[in-house]
């Protein structure tokens, strides 16, 4: 079986890749983080025209009739660009909610436990377990909650008052596949900052060389590659078979390159990296933020260890250990 991606797969990131460079260059990201994050609705209706939350909806719906697999492509790029919004929420509810395909309505998602709600105030219907909350209740659950302090600048979050807690906004495999579309955006960012760093290296200079010539340096940037491209190889086999458990590890391994990856970038960036001016630190904070989404570390590796199935005694008969 042949698992390189298709040239019509390709040409669908690469597509997407440029309407991001287009719609979403650096400048209008940092125009993004000075105004405090939120949803660019022109924006969000150009994602919507291109197919990006109705891409997995039967074309007899008016969606592109593609799968998760293509999905995972469009995320991992928007994970790349540092796009702002909840986009995963708005993907899922393409098909449920009114607006939601065509990018007219903006859906996030309170995934309960006490996790705060991203986007909530630009957010026209929220997902809670056992449905959608659209109108009346929607308004009443806004106004019950109260803005919190994100570690994201890009992300702004609220915390709901009074909403039984529940353990997740979707059950089974819409949760999982919630849970993949957020570890390609984590394998988007990991992948952008081994890019950044390894520029930086070619071209930062320190005592007569380029940094880059410095083993350490060469160090860093190797653990990050090699962090990058398991996860890569674990998304993309998650996206093709829909098995809990390898969606589990793909979003344990995506976080970590994510949040390792900025991490490194950032100590190979030195002084610069910590400059609000600098975007390593932004890539930093939504890493860390994507990481307690959908699926936490130790949410996914308890599903990997359910998945080992029952524990054997390593030893038989009934001789004692001594």
């Amino acid at each position: 079986m042949d698992f390189q991606l298709s040239d019509d797969q390709r040409a669908l990131r690469s597509g997407m890749r440029d309407l991001l460079g287009a719609a979403f260059d650096r400048g209008r990201l940092r125009a993004a983080v000075e105004r405090g994050g939120g949803v660019d609705r022109g924006l969000w209706r150009e994602l919507g025209a291109a197919g990006f939350f109705a891409l997995r909806l039967p074309e007899e719906a008016g969606g592109v009739g593609l799968g998760l697999p293509e999905a995972v492509l469009l995320f991992e790029e928007a994970g790349r660009a540092l796009l702002p919004g909840p986009l995963v929420a708005t993907h899922l509810a393409a098909g449920l909610v009114k607006g939601a395909a065509e990018g007219e309505a903006v859906v996030t998602a309170s995934e309960g436990g006490g996790l705060p709600v991203a986007d909530l105030g630009g957010a026209d219907a929220v997902l809670v377990a056992g449905g959608v909350l659209t109108g009346e209740e929607l308004a009443a659950f806004v106004a019950g909650a109260r803005p919190v302090r994100s570690m994201d600048p890009l992300t702004p979050l609220h915390r709901a008052e009074g909403l039984v807690a529940a353990a997740e906004a979707y059950p089974g495999a819409l949760r999982g596949e919630g849970a993949l579309l957020t570890a390609a955006e984590q394998l988007g960012s990991a992948a952008r900052t081994t890019e950044m760093a390894v520029q930086h290296a070619r071209t930062r200079e320190q005592f007569g060389s380029f940094i880059g010539s410095f083993q350490v340096v060469k160090h860093l940037c190797a653990d990050m590659l090699a962090r990058t491209e398991p996860a890569r190889a674990a998304v993309y086999a998650a996206a093709v078979t829909g098995d809990p458990v390898e969606i589990a590890a793909a979003k344990l391994l995506a976080d970590d390159a994510a949040v390792r990856n900025a991490r490194d970038c950032l100590q190979i960036h030195g002084g610069m990296g910590f400059t609000w001016e600098a975007d390593v630190h932004l890539h930093l904070k939504r890493a860390w933020l994507r990481a307690a989404r959908w699926l936490t570390a130790a949410e996914a590796e308890e599903i990997l260890a359910a998945g080992l199935g029952p524990v054997r005694p390593l030893y038989g008969g009934s001789a004692a250990l001594g």
